[in-house]
């Protein structure tokens, strides 16, 4: 497939590269094993890369311009290298553009434009974080045509693959980064587990991180006999949709309940998971419990605490050291339980996911979870290869009986290697 979307994208620009000196690159969508909402708060996430992604090719130019692709869709927008750059009123142009306003903004090295193709085999609105590979394919384009890896400012701020994730995630929530100075970004308050599982992602592992700053703490491989099945629910979930204030909400509220923290005890932690480190989290809850905070009610503050404490401190290092040792039972019981605490306490889930999760179990699955922002989007089910295909046709066949409007997909991977720059064959 991978082979397939590069031929249709060098196709869409064949006539421009007369002098051989276009690149492409692959960048994977992502798999949330476990970490609901907890990467902005600097708390941990276990994560894949998978075998669906991205395929950029990207062709210089002599000018500032950057024209953008979409070979599927037959469309395309000429944007530019400008700090300037207005938003376009289409949400797809949204994406890149918010890459070519931040980049030239950080980097004034960055000045030669591009024409840049595009091809997905990601679900759109998925949970599988499309839009953020898609912004990961266009920065990834745009620095390797000017050769932003020898830019001392990029130098300075920017050493490792982690550091690199970080950077990319600032662009898409539009904090600054150390002396990279922020914008407005796609408007969510999101971190950087998609852009670490893309970028620093290993094939036929998990990764464990955890954030604010990015931090690698372990890898572990999944059993060579199981393979995730997804099933998108036909629920979009769109950062720049319905969905973001649902979203940000769930991000305000971690914010809110840091401030108060810091009111309270007069310490400058930097994240939720820093000031639980620091103070311990009956502390924090204590001051949840007799702060007042405006726009949120003491217990939707204290059910946010507890979902990310049980979910970042308990639940996530003991499922790695479960799938570490091979005991799938007792990893479905704490992703069972991730669930559980997404439904009742992080109230991210809609009626789709819940069926879709419960289902999987039903059906047999090792373990099965919704994830991503929440608000729609997508399952994984955890199942054995020989059962994959049976699986797959029963469950589907169950949650259309149960939702019959929506018009669900099915994928099926194995946890896949990062980005990567890809060979082109100039022949």
């Amino acid at each position: 497939m991978r082979t397939e979307l590069l031929s249709a994208a060098q196709a869409a620009l064949a006539p421009l590269d007369a002098a051989g000196e276009s690149c492409a690159y692959w960048v994977p969508g992502r798999i949330e094993v476990l970490g609901k909402h907890t990467d902005y708060a600097g708390g941990r996430s276990l994560v894949c890369a998978v075998e669906q992604g991205f395929v950029v090719v990207a062709v210089p130019r002599t000018d500032a311009a950057v024209r953008v692709v979409n070979v599927e869709a037959g469309a395309e927008v000429t944007l530019g290298l400008d700090p300037a750059l207005r938003e376009p009123a289409d949400a797809w142009m949204r994406y890149p553009a918010t890459v070519l306003r931040r980049i030239s903004r950080n980097f004034r090295t960055v000045r030669r434009g591009a024409d840049l193709a595009f091809l997905s085999d990601l679900p759109h609105a998925s949970g599988l974080s499309s839009s953020s590979a898609f912004m990961v394919a266009v920065f990834l384009a745009i620095a390797d045509i000017n050769h932003l890896g020898a830019d001392e400012a990029y130098r300075h701020a920017i050493g490792t693959p982690e550091d690199l994730a970080g950077y990319l995630a600032t662009i898409e929530n539009g904090q600054s980064f150390g002396a990279l100075t922020g914008d407005s970004g796609v408007g969510t308050f999101g971190g950087s587990e998609d852009h670490t599982a893309m970028l620093c992602g290993r094939a036929g592992e998990l990764s464990q991180y955890s954030f604010c700053p990015v931090r690698h703490e372990r890898q572990v491989s999944l059993p060579a006999d199981r393979r995730f099945v997804v099933a998108v629910s036909g629920v979009k979930a769109e950062k720049t949709g319905e969905a973001k204030d649902a979203y940000n909400r769930a991000s305000l509220a971690v914010r809110a309940i840091l401030d108060a923290w810091r009111a309270a005890s007069g310490r400058p932690d930097g994240s939720l998971a820093a000031a639980i480190d620091g103070g311990g989290s009956s502390q924090v809850r204590e001051v949840i419990e007799r702060t007042v905070v405006d726009g949120f009610g003491t217990d939707v503050l204290l059910d946010r605490f507890d979902q990310f404490v049980e979910e970042s401190v308990q639940i996530i290092p003991a499922a790695a050291e479960a799938i570490e040792r091979g005991d799938l039972s007792t990893f479905g019981a704490l992703v069972d339980r991730s669930q559980d605490l997404a439904e009742r306490l992080l109230g991210n889930q809609v009626p789709e996911t819940v069926m879709l999760a419960r289902s999987a179990r039903e059906l047999g699955a090792d373990a099965a979870s919704a994830f991503g922002a929440g608000f729609g989007g997508s399952v994984w089910a955890l199942v054995p290869d020989a059962a994959v295909e049976t699986f797959a046709a029963r469950w589907e066949k169950a949650y259309r009986a149960a939702f019959s409007p929506r018009s669900p997909r099915f994928l099926v991977t194995r946890p896949g290697p990062a980005a990567s720059r890809i060979h082109m064959s100039r022949e």
